[in-house]
């Protein structure tokens, strides 16, 4: 079961982890809480792009793009909130 999944070094505990592959590139989709004490740096993060990727319970690394992602909450800057995203990940290299 995959229950952590790492961009870069940021460590992101995930549910409803699926893998797929199509035409020769992996995908990986996950969903993630985020509050809104971290709302800020979340984003910035994904603003990136690109991440080195790391899935320990599989013992993978690769490097990955956003395909897509979208939340739960559209405004986490206010307080208290929290918000899953949804975020789906493309293989930038083929395996």
């Amino acid at each position: 079961m995959i229950n952590e999944v790492w961009l870069n070094d940021k460590e992101f505990v995930v549910r409803h982890f699926q893998e797929k592959e199509e035409q020769e590139k992996r995908y990986i989709t996950f969903e993630f809480d985020v509050t809104s004490e971290a709302y800020h740096d979340v984003t910035t993060l994904l603003y990136k792009n690109k991440f080195y990727v790391r899935i320990p319970a599989k013992k993978e690394s690769f490097v990955a793009v956003i395909h897509t992602y979208f939340t739960s909450v559209t405004n986490l800057y206010k307080e208290n909130q929290i918000g899953t995203f949804t975020l789906t990940l493309v293989e930038e290299q083929p395996k």
